[in-house]
């Protein structure tokens, strides 16, 4: 499996803290314990690059990693990995603050191409996904859905669940988003998404650049 090149530009939870808005760039967001972490090292196939915690609550800035290359491109982009929004063990002006920062980064990186959004493939619809898939389409944000876990259900349950989802969605949703079905320990739905990364970086109207 190829691995990208990758490396973590900084942390910061407002705008000026950020890295320029240089390059395409791709969020990373879902309840906590949903799997970014392991989702982010195994799109990159580098293990360890973003931290990997059974704690959640554990991502408490917006921590931005420079990437080159996708399946067939070594164009960079950015990608940004967003705390995780429900349970933290953490207080609720924490938990307030991370939803300010969160949808101020949302509605204000300039660069931003689209929103990942992990949802856990073992679950039925959970109101908070439902509320933030809601937030993103009246807000403009482009996403797409990322069902993460797949390996942990036998796959009639796994569609079961995506099933019940999608059906979750078109209660207001004409057009469904992209979704995508994943496994971190077996590298589910990896060629799939860096296909979908490389095929938007291809409309992007700057310029890459290179270091």
């Amino acid at each position: 499996m190829k691995s990208l090149r990758a490396n973590h530009l900084g942390s910061g939870r407002i705008k000026a803290h950020w890295p320029k808005p240089s390059l395409p760039e791709y969020a990373f967001i879902g309840r906590s314990n949903v799997g970014k972490s392991s989702l982010i090292n195994m799109l990159c196939n580098i293990n360890k690059l973003a931290r990997v915690s059974n704690t959640p609550g554990r991502t408490r800035n917006v921590e931005h990693f420079r990437v080159e290359g996708t399946l067939n491109s070594g164009n960079p982009w950015m990608l940004a990995d967003l705390p995780g929004y429900g349970f933290a063990k953490t207080s609720k002006t924490e938990r307030a603050a991370w939803e300010v920062m969160i949808r101020n980064y949302l509605r204000e990186r300039e660069n931003l191409q689209n929103v990942f959004l992990l949802v856990d493939g073992r679950l039925d619809p959970q109101q908070n996904d439902l509320d933030m898939v809601q937030w993103l389409g009246e807000n403009g944000i482009p996403f797409c859905i990322v069902f993460t876990k797949c390996d942990k259900l036998a796959p009639p349950k796994i569609q079961a669940n995506v099933a019940k989802f999608k059906r979750k969605l078109k209660e207001s949703w004409e057009e469904l988003p992209t979704l995508f079905q994943s496994s971190s320990e077996q590298a589910m739905g990896r060629d799939e998404i860096l296909a979908f990364i490389e095929q938007v970086n291809a409309t992007w109207g700057g310029s890459f650049i290179a270091e």
